[in-house]
């Protein structure tokens, strides 16, 4: 007797349909952050482009409830963003820091202990996020005295990680309640 798997099919694609619909929703949603930010003007004493990272709510929210490989394809998705309105520069320097704060975002949310909470994951994340688009900076231009900003960029994602965790505490029921539509 042979068992019908189409139904379990259809339930894995519909799952699978949902998913990268609450995807496209998160990303429009990284992408107007992004955008918003884009519109700061630069603060003085910072490297340019220094911004307060709140398109980074998106992927925290989606690295601890969707998992990495969906916080990861919003980091492709601002990366390509960045690329498409600012060039490969601005692609790399996305994507380094998104990949790298991301995947500090999921192994936090994931420790069995959580030493840390919403703010803390959102201050650690910013100083990786700026850590890795440092290491881009000086591989693209050459120059190791770059990384005399990190005392800077640090203090600063310590704040702009205190700010953006606490919105994130904020709006994640928000996040939550969008997401149950898609993920039922």
């Amino acid at each position: 007797m042979a068992i019908n798997a189409a139904p379990a099919r259809q339930k894995a694609g519909k799952s699978a349909a949902k998913t990268a619909a609450l995807l496209g929703i998160l990303g429009a949603q990284a992408l107007v952050l992004s955008y918003l930010e884009s519109l700061i003007p630069a603060m003085p004493g910072l490297p340019p482009g220094a911004k307060p990272g709140f398109s980074n709510i998106v992927n925290m929210f989606a690295a601890a409830q969707l998992g990495l490989p969906q916080a990861m394809a919003i980091v492709l998705i601002k990366a390509a963003f960045a690329f498409i309105t600012r060039g490969w520069a601005a692609a790399l320097m996305s994507f380094s820091g998104g990949m790298l704060s991301t995947l500090v975002m999921y192994a936090l949310w994931r420790a069995k202990s959580r030493p840390f909470g919403i703010v803390g994951i959102s201050v650690l994340a910013a100083i990786a996020h700026n850590a890795g688009q440092l290491a881009v900076a000086v591989a693209l231009t050459g120059t190791v005295s770059i990384a005399a900003y990190a005392p800077l960029l640090a203090v600063f994602a310590v704040a702009t990680g205190i700010v953006t965790g606490s919105v994130m505490r904020i709006v994640m029921p928000a996040l939550e309640k969008q997401s149950r539509y898609f993920m039922k």
